[in-house]
């Protein structure tokens, strides 16, 4: 995802509190770990411990999603 450079974000009505929280690439890593540990546990999806609008929760659901068998390969 781009950033907007703050000269330009001024232009375009888009406060700070608007942009989506930004962490390093380390921090997304290890959400994604995170999720897919979880998904693998089964534990539902509420337990993600980050808030709406963070890139990590993102990160964190992708990987919970791809760890996370579907319900008919849960019965194999």
């Amino acid at each position: 995802m781009q950033q907007i450079p703050p000269a330009r974000a001024a232009t375009t009505g888009i406060t700070d509190s608007e942009r989506p929280a930004v962490g390093t690439r380390g921090d997304l890593v290890r959400a994604i770990n995170a999720g897919a540990a979880a998904g693998r546990d089964r534990q539902p999806v509420t337990v993600c411990p980050y808030p709406p609008g963070d890139l990590r929760r993102s990160a964190w659901v992708r990987g919970y999603a791809k760890a996370r068998p579907l319900d008919d390969e849960a019965a194999e």
